[in-house]
Formats: C-alpha cells, sequence, structure tokens
C-alpha cells in the first residue's frame, strides 16, 4: 500500500485510504500533507468508515480536533482527527497540549496540514501526500510513505 498512487475521481481516493487503513493500527500516526482541497478531508472519512465510525466525519477547521471512536476487531479505540489549517505559530500547538495529545493511548492520529508539525513526530509514523496533477484537475498522485526514523 505504501507508494504512489494515481486518482482520477474521488472513489478512487476513497479506495486508496481503505486500502491504506487496513495496516493501521491504534499508535499509529499519519499525516497529511496537500494543497487545500486535494482530498485530506476525504481520505480521512474513508479511514473512519473502514473503522466502523458512525458520526458524520467532518474536517475540524475552528475546533482542531475531533475525535471518534473506531472499532477493529471488535475492540473500541479512538481515532483523533487533527486540522491544523488555522495553526499560525508553535506556541498555538504548546497551548493546544499536542505534544501530550500525541500521547494519548489507544489512538491513531490524523493530522491534516501536517507540515506544519512534521518535525515535532516521532517516528515512527506515515505521511500521505497529495499533489494535483496539472493536466487534469481532479486528478490526484497520492504517495504514501512510512517514516522510520
Amino acid at each position: 500500500m505504501l507508494g504512489s498512487h494515481l486518482s482520477k475521481s474521488e472513489s478512487e481516493t476513497i479506495q486508496i485510504a481503505t486500502d491504506f487503513a487496513r495496516i493501521l493500527l491504534p499508535g499509529d500516526v499519519v499525516g497529511l500533507i496537500g494543497p487545500l482541497g486535494s482530498g485530506k478531508t476525504l481520505f480521512i472519512q474513508a479511514i473512519c468508515k473502514y473503522f466502523k465510525v458512525d458520526e458524520i466525519v467532518t474536517s475540524p477547521t475552528f475546533t482542531i480536533m475531533n475525535q471518534y471512536t473506531g472499532n477493529l476487531a471488535n475492540k473500541e479505540f479512538n481515532l483523533i482527527h487533527i486540522d491544523l489549517y488555522r495553526i499560525k505559530n508553535r506556541e498555538e500547538l504548546v497551548e493546544l497540549g499536542f505534544n501530550e495529545l500525541l500521547g494519548t493511548p489507544n489512538s491513531i492520529f490524523l493530522i491534516e496540514w501536517a507540515d506544519k508539525v512534521i518535525d515535532l513526530l516521532s517516528p515512527p509514523y506515515y505521511i500521505v501526500e497529495f499533489k494535483n496533477v496539472e493536466e487534469n484537475e481532479n486528478h490526484r498522485i497520492v504517495i504514501i510513505s512510512r517514516v522510520e526514523s
């Protein structure tokens, strides 16, 4: 599932996210990077659906964080969706308790705009990068990698 994937539609992006979700476990951190409207929230919605989240999953642009209950092999865990779009500086992250939050047990962390905190993440973690395709505005290249050290 790691590597580069071409998505030509929302449904293909959802499939890529669903396939990726199969390798995730509580304790994993996933940073999503890409331009506005590139599919980060859609990707997270698909991951949450895979883990049987009952709630409507929306981007927490103004609240910064949403927490959902997921299910894996009949065991519940947290999916913590963080949107850093409105974060302007490190002080705001400290006020939010970002570093402490990442230590929350039994959770998968899904972080939009992770490029703002990439140096604060401790390996291992995943990066999902979305790149627009110039020739077609509906196409995306989705690059999934795992940072080990």
